[in-house]
């Protein structure tokens, strides 16, 4: 279309739809940038709007549609308009009658209104309204004001907007002289470019207000133009368009008062049916395509040559050098640094340092240089150097590396990374490619802590209105759909999970796909009309957005202000982001620094200090023995819970085949347990391989110094690229081209590069028919291939938390335990792993623990922050006292030192149920102190009150027998303490596991016999499929619910000595043993496991006492009996115990004495049944556990209650 011509030219009878909502009007907009595009295109309309409500979120999506389809964006937003100030924080009442609002009332409404964007300058006027609307209007909704309008009106389109527009809505309620007003006041500001808005939607206020509209156009000469509010698709998405309303608002469908939109009209209609609509008005129509005409955004994000504009900030440089100079001193100067440090003590060494090694350091140094300032990123390297330096000085770990800037020399000597890329044959050209400009990328690990300090550090650095986090949408996926759905359909929040665990737990799934796995769901859906219902609705409503968040790492830094380029949305604590996702972020030309919470530094960071406090006071990580085979002996042989990427069950055994002797191992470990090298059968050929017992093989002769440390297989994708560049020539650039298309499985590309890949080969002698074996063998594993820089990086994490568990454990265990103190199913796996290595765990002190876990004596202390009520401001004050003032000596030493407003009632009760006074308190059992804390506490705060006015008495010396005599004088009331049983209730319920004990320790080696495997081992197994098991435990939580049938079933928690699972008890199971269930006795159950499921699941169908499944496989009763203690009325009293015991089961005496031991069968006579209160009995009689049983041939300590 020429300048001179215009769409009323072109398009005579068509229809633009100026107010429209997509998926990005979150939980209320139902069409799909997907399907509307096509739809458009295939009625031939000139152009199409997107206004989606109070946000840009999918402009640029948007946008880029369009263009490629040939079709105008018009770039907009349905703002909400408040009448009032946008600083106004009072909500509206809401108005139940027409012309009952006061004008108060009136300007703190909400209203809509649309404008679209004419220029270039009316898309950043309403990036930088929607910006203010959020960041100082924000109160519910993201609100503009009148003030907001004025300043940034310039290029911008206004409507009217819908019912809900503050025209409308006064027309609607009567308030006819507001409408007026508002119209004026919109038209004084927009002039030419403001519309009045009119829609047929079949709503009768909808008439109502049309007729006025119309009228007051008529009569004042102001432009109409015709809209539809479109929201979905077509006429049969209605339905699922209020489910998702329902779903926004927390609404039943079945709700009167819920939200609607009252009328199936609000669909993406042909331009035919929409002057249809309109015919009686034609030019409301006919507006729409001069509006088009008027909008004319044109948004360009590269420079004349095609190339990527970025709005990177300037490095502020001080020495007069420039950017690319200044780089290139600091690179050269940082590895004359490094050369000097602990990674080139023995190459520095070497005879052929100098003439050999050094320069090839400089030689790599100065190419990566060179390119990087060719390419303009040296700003990029000085940024990402600067902040983590600074994180460096200010105490905040810093990973070694991550991803492929592990592959840069630069990035090694300006200390962004700390792996040395020569050793390990890393790439630069991995990390940037100098034939395919694109801005580098580093991801760097901070310990998790610190993370959002170093965000703050940038933030001030580089300008508040320059940084700014990345938005991210959720979906509503397969199991989030169909729960929403449920619930909106008055499914019970039970039966919705009922149905949604039914959905496997495969990443990306769909409900399609979900429905053809599970046939129990299939069946649902065809048995009963309500799940079909739902399943139907939830198959509309599947992938739509459901809600704005923050990406976990990425922070964008601009040159100018971020609302120069993009508009910005506010987090829900107040975090300034970005409204466009990262991938349309970097298409603007917005740099992403990626700032991401490692725990593993975390614990490593922990770690240390610990070992820094106890044994090595300048202790340091880095400076470790990497080359140490006791570590990797330790690693081999299976221990490696708890380290860094080694500790899945699946993991644990490859490193054991492996047996790894170098990082080199380790690296191939972390590629190649994955699904791809796992199924292709890859680790087994690197197992046979390393161990001799296949040999090496190598195509060509030349292959064998880029794969011999992979034993000739290829695992890493630098592999793929040194190949093409050794066999036929390739640049590494072109080499990273190549990997990439193989890795995507861009097949015509792959094609293409075989024919280069085949000609290069030929000319420099290679065979061509093994060339294209090779080519093949390539393609098929670049597919799998994996990032060795990534690889390398983090093996050197798994090694150091290996060296730390090895040589420190409890240390390691601190660290560890500390990281994970809300998830007691690791902190479960982590205490029974720590007990293997002689590392004790001990409950809560106040005189030794911290708020995280402390190394005592070299056993773990639990920390008081894992106790359920227990603050950290609570925390701080006990330590502090003890610290200034020395231990506490008693109850009531603490309760008189400590602040009891910070230390309250609550704090206090928690910490004598987990028994954190015991090791300081002998005069009072914790029953007693909890039965007279509120007396104590009084009597405390009376002292700490006579301490400030200067009064003191006998008791204040602070010693042991003061604090024994102060319990006297206050004549307590003593209490008979708690039973073990509740001692260690009280433990589970505050801190979430057991800590001094369990309720089945001794039921250990029973359970052990008759499981299939512990229950942390099914959340470690690897697998996708289901697999029957039998597991033991006793269930500790359990919740019935009534399906919709009428049928009861229930969710329950089976624990054993080692971790948690989740049992769903479905009708058929749950009628049959709901008994034993509800019981508190030990069990052992028969059922089903799904490996494809996070979090796993168990699914019983059938379930026992473990006590009467042992009986029935006791072969044998051992009774032990110390000769020298025995006496006649012990003997006798076991003869008629066992007589009333009769069975069939043989009973051995085992008689024990200081020469050996005999042993006495006593005859059919005495044969018994096996049971638990024969064992009680037995073991009361000679006080002490004296009954064995023999289960299947081995030697368990009897079942008893």
């Amino acid at each position: 279309m020429t300048e001179s011509t215009s769409f009323k030219e072109t398009h005579p009878d068509s229809f633009v739809h100026l107010h429209l909502h997509t998926q990005y009007s979150l939980l209320d907009g139902a069409i799909r940038l997907k399907d509307l595009i096509p739809r458009a295109k295939e009625l031939g309309v000139p152009a199409i709007a997107q206004t989606d409500h109070g946000n840009m979120f999918g402009a640029i999506d948007f946008y880029t549609r369009c263009k490629a389809e040939g079709i105008k964006p018009i770039l907009g937003s349905e703002i909400y308009f408040t009448p009032g100030s946008r600083h106004d924080r009072r909500a509206a009442k809401r108005v139940k009658t027409v012309g009952s609002q006061d004008a108060e009332e009136s300007s703190r409404q909400i209203h809509h209104l649309i404008l679209l964007c004419k220029n270039n300058t009316g898309y950043k006027n309403l990036c930088k309204l929607l910006s203010k609307a959020y960041l100082e209007g924000f109160y519910y909704k993201p609100r503009a004001d009148i003030e907001l309008l004025r300043e940034y009106s310039e290029g911008l389109v206004c409507t009217t907007a819908c019912l809900k527009g503050e025209v409308g809505y006064n027309f609607f309620t009567g308030q006819d002289e507001r409408a007026i007003s508002a119209i004026e006041k919109l038209k004084d500001v927009f002039e030419d470019d403001f519309y009045l808005e009119i829609q047929e939607n079949g709503i009768p206020e909808q008439k109502i207000v049309n007729e006025k509209v119309i009228d007051f156009a008529k009569k004042n000469n102001i432009k109409l133009v015709a809209t539809n509010d479109s929201h979905y698709m077509t006429p049969e998405d209605a339905r699922a368009q209020e489910v998702l309303l329902c779903i926004q608002t927390g609404k039943t469908y079945a709700d009167e008062n819920r939200m609607r939109m009252t009328s199936q009209e609000f669909f993406y209609k042909t331009p035919e049916q929409m002057r249809e609509a309109f015919h009686y008005i034609p030019e409301a129509c006919d507006n729409t395509l001069e509006i088009a005409d008027k909008c004319n955004v044109e948004l360009t994000w590269t420079d004349e040559k095609g190339n990527q504009i970025y709005h990177l900030p300037d490095y502020p440089i001080d020495t007069g050098e420039s950017p690319e100079e200044f780089f290139e001193r600091v690179a050269k100067e940082g590895l004359e640094e490094r050369f000097k440090g602990p990674h080139f003590k023995k190459l520095v060494t070497q005879d052929n340092w100098e003439s050999e090694l050094r320069p090839q350091y400089y030689e790599r140094l100065q190419y990566e240089i060179d390119m990087i300032n060719q390419m303009g990123f040296p700003g990029y390297f000085l940024i990402v150097a600067d902040f983590i330096q600074w994180s460096k000085d200010n105490g905040i770990p810093v990973g070694p590396g991550r991803g492929s800037g592990a592959g840069s020399l630069v990035a090694y000597a300006m200390l962004i990374t700390n792996i040395n890329p020569l050793p390990y044959n890393l790439l630069f050209e991995r990390f940037i490619n100098p034939e395919r400009i694109s801005m580098p990328d580093f991801d760097v690990d901070f310990c998790q802590s610190g993370r959002q300090r170093v965000i703050e550090y940038v933030t001030q650095k580089y300008g508040e209105d320059k940084v700014g986090q990345i938005i991210t949408f959720g979906k509503l996926q397969a199991k989030a759909v169909v729960k929403d759905v449920a619930r909106v359909f008055d499914l019970t929040f039970a039966e919705a999970n009922m149905i949604s665990k039914l959905i496997p737990d495969e990443i990306g799934i769909t409900l399609d796909k979900a429905i053809e796995m599970e046939p129990k769901l299939q069946e649902l859906i065809e048995t009963d009309q309500k799940i079909n219902q739902i399943f139907t609705i939830a198959k509309r409503l599947e992938g739509l957005y459901r809600h704005a968040g923050i990406h976990a790492a990425g922070v964008v830094i601009t040159n100018e202000p971020l609302v120069e380029y993009c508009p910005l949305f506010k987090g829900a604590k107040g975090e300034k982001v970005i409204q466009f996702d990262k991938d349309f972020g970097e298409q603007i030309g917005l740099v992403k620094f990626d700032f991401l919470g490692l725990k593993t530094l975390t614990v490593i960071d922990y770690a240390s200090k610990f070992i820094q406090r106890d044994h090595i006071k300048d202790f340091d990580i880095e400076e470790i023995d990497y080359e140490d085979s006791d570590v990797f002996n330790f690693i081999g042989e299976g221990h490696s819970t708890g380290v860094f990427q080694l500790e899945s069950s699946g993991m644990i055994d490859l490193c054991k085949r492996i047996k790894p002797d170098s990082i080199d191992d380790i690296t191939a470990i972390n590629a190649l347990y994955r699904p791809g090298p796992m199924g292709s059968g890859m680790h087994d050929e690197f197992v046979e391989i390393k161990h001799g017992r296949k040999p090496e093989t190598y195509a060509f002769e030349e292959l064998k110094p880029l794969l011999k440390d992979t034993y000739g297989i290829i695992i890493y994708q630098e592999q793929v690229m040194n190949i093409a560049r050794v066999l036929a020539g390739y640049s590494l650039g072109q080499a990273d081209i190549l990997r990439k298309a193989m890795g995507k499985k861009k097949i015509k590309l792959i094609q293409e590069h075989r024919e280069i890949f085949l000609n290069g080969a030929k000319e420099r002698g290679f065979d061509e028919k093994k060339a294209d074996d090779l080519y093949s063998l390539m393609a098929s594993f670049a597919e799998y291939g994996f990032n060795k820089s990534h690889a390398v990086a983090y093996s050197y994490i798994s090694y150091q938390t290996a060296f730390l568990k090895y040589y420190y454990p409890a240390q390691f265990f601190a660290g560890l335990l500390s990281t994970e103190l809300n998830n007691t199913d690791k902190v479960t796996i982590y205490i029974n792993d720590a007990k293997k290595y002689g590392v004790q765990v001990l409950p809560p002190d106040v005189n030794e623990s911290l708020w995280m876990f402390n190394v005592v004596d070299n056993n773990l202390r639990f920390g008081m922050g894992a106790i359920k009520g227990v603050g950290e401001g609570a925390v701080e004050n006990i330590i502090a006292e003890r610290e200034e003032n020395g231990p506490y000596v008693g109850f009531i030493d603490f309760l008189e030192r400590v602040d009891l407003k910070a230390v309250n009632k609550r704090v206090i009760e928690a910490l004598i149920k987990v028994g954190a006074f015991d090791n300081i308190e002998s005069s009072m059992n914790r029953k007693t102190m909890f039965d007279n804390m509120e007396f104590i506490v009084s009597y405390a705060q009376k002292k700490q009150k006579e301490k400030e006015i200067g009064q003191s008495n006998l008791f204040d010396m602070g010693s042991g027998t003061a604090e024994e005599e102060k319990a006297t004088q206050l004549d307590l009331q003593v209490s008979e303490d708690y039973d073990d049983r509740e001692k260690l209730l009280y433990e589970a319920e505050l801190m979430g596991i057991y800590v001094s004990g369990h309720p089945l320790d001794r039921f250990q080696g029973i359970m052990e016999q008759m499981a299939s495997m512990p229950i942390s081992k099914v959340h470690e197994i690897d697998g996708q499929n289901k697999r029957d098991m039998v597991l033991t435990g006793m269930i500790t939580e359990k919740k019935d619910i009534m399906t919709k049938k009428g049928d009861r079933m229930c969710f329950a928690t089976l624990e054993d000595l080692t971790g948690k699972i989740e049992l769903i008890v479905f009708p058929k199971t749950y009628a049959e043993f709901n008994e034993i269930l509800s019981t508190d006795d030990p069990l052992i159950i028969s059922g089903q496991c799904n490996l494809a499921e996070e979090p796993r699941k168990f699914f019983p169908t059938k379930i026992k006492k473990l006590k009467d499944e042992a009986e029935g496989r006791v072969t044998s009763v051992r009774i032990n009996v110390e000769m020298e203690r025995v006496k006649d009325f012990q003997m006798n009293n076991l003869k008629q115990t066992l007589l009333s015991y009769r069975g069939s089961v043989p009973i051995h005496l085992v008689f024990e004495h200081k020469d050996g031991r005999a042993r006495m069968p006593l005859g059919e006579d005495f044969l018994v049944n096996p049971s638990p209160q024969l064992a009680a009995k037995v073991n009361e009689i000679f006080d002490s556990n004296a009954v064995k049983f023999i289960v299947d041939g081995r030697v368990e300590d009897a079942v008893s209650n």
